[in-house]
């Protein structure tokens, strides 16, 4: 089984990554454009959350008026990275709860190492989005939603801002039930694991430490 992969082609959210990518983008340039980035993420990865109708008042009459049913969301952060989604989608989805996985990469097998995890105790009730820049070689990725799914956690999407064909399909192998969203499919990975043309790494760059 194949999962659901949606690559948000809006132009606005392509001429900002293109600015990204570039070698010459300063931090606090990365940071702004990452979170302006996520808010559009988060537009189209909400678009389908259930409404429901309640009585309100306008200033000339009531009406029925649509909200959000339910309770709300959960943004898992994937550290270090995820935090610079995760801004971005707070700004436009204000009463999410939030979480953190705390994930490294070993540097010479390139899987997942877990070092933290904290999370809202009732997520099994709410939508969970679990958010991280790079979609690289997917072992991160995979192992973030296994701890978010092993929280009690059974509505997922995944969000990124750059994604490798590897990573897609590794991703998909553990978790075909948790569609993708990303704003870019790049060509693929270099042998360190890093995607290609990417934009480096996306932590190191945010926080300007590379």
């Amino acid at each position: 089984m194949s999962g659901e992969v949606h690559c948000i082609e809006h132009p606005l959210i392509q001429h900002k990554l293109s600015l990204m990518r570039r070698k010459s983008c300063s931090t606090s340039n990365f940071r702004a454009l990452l979170q302006e980035i996520a808010m559009l993420l988060g537009y189209e990865v909400t678009r389908d959350l259930p409404l429901e109708h309640r009585e309100i008042e306008t200033p000339l009459m009531k009406m029925r008026a649509p909200f959000i049913a339910g309770k709300k969301v959960v943004l898992i952060s994937v550290l270090r990275a995820g935090a610079g989604l995760l801004d971005g989608m707070t700004k436009i989805l204000p009463a999410a709860r939030v979480g953190h996985v705390g994930l490294y990469r070993d540097p010479q097998t390139l899987e997942a190492v877990e070092y933290y995890f904290r999370a809202p105790s009732d997520m099994s009730e709410r939508q969970v989005i679990v958010v991280d820049p790079m979609l690289a070689t997917g072992n991160s990725a995979a192992a973030a939603v296994t701890r978010v799914k092993d929280a009690g956690a059974r509505s997922i999407k995944f969000a990124c801002l750059l994604s490798a064909p590897e990573g897609i399909s590794t991703f998909h192998q553990t978790h075909p039930d948790v569609p993708v969203f990303t704003a870019a499919i790049d060509e693929r990975l270099n042998e360190k694991g890093y995607i290609l043309p990417g934009l480096g790494d996306a932590g190191d760059r945010l926080f300007g430490t590379r």
